[in-house]
């Protein structure tokens, strides 16, 4: 069974960091994209990263120069480290293997001015 479980979401104050962790179990990442998504309440839940399996990698333009994405496939993990955090970033964060079913069950990341 193919399970992704997303860590690392918090409170932090404008300007700070985070980084969130997305640690899959039953298959291996390393055949897969993996997507960052995230949902503001009463928002439609948006893509924020990609990282393909060749390791090269995309952003939506809100986060661009403040968000990285990366990948441990030796640990079967996805990473999303956060900068520069700004009030507009508070949302659940949900990772995605591929454009499968796959989703994790998301983590809040609230940041406060």
């Amino acid at each position: 069974q193919v399970q992704l479980v997303e860590s690392g979401g918090g409170l932090v104050q404008a300007g700070g960091s985070l980084r969130l962790s997305c640690a899959a179990s039953g298959t291996g990442i390393d055949i897969y994209s993996v997507r960052w998504y995230r949902q503001a309440p009463g928002a439609e839940r948006d893509l924020v990263a990609l990282i393909r399996t060749d390791s090269t990698t995309n952003y939506a333009d809100s986060v661009k120069g403040r968000f990285t994405i990366s990948r441990d496939n030796a640990k079967n993990t996805v990473y999303l480290q956060m900068n520069s955090l700004k009030p507009e970033d508070t949302a659940v964060y949900y990772c995605r293997l591929g454009l499968t079913d796959h989703w994790g069950q998301g983590t809040q990341v609230t940041v406060s001015s």
